[in-house]
């Protein structure tokens, strides 16, 4: 998977430029803010707003 250059531009397949494609890890990390963000907002709710 060589890159070729075309008049000063280098000229990729499309899967040559996606090589950056989110994985797993990604969607852990996401997975895992969210979760902690939900925790966070509830443990506020409780200490504040509980009547």
């Amino acid at each position: 998977m060589a890159t070729a250059r075309e008049h000063d531009q280098i000229v990729e397949t499309a899967t040559e430029a996606r090589q950056g494609e989110p994985g797993p890890s990604v969607a852990a990390l996401l997975t895992i803010s969210t979760g902690l963000a939900v925790l966070i907002l509830a443990v506020i709710w409780f200490v504040f707003f509980r009547t």
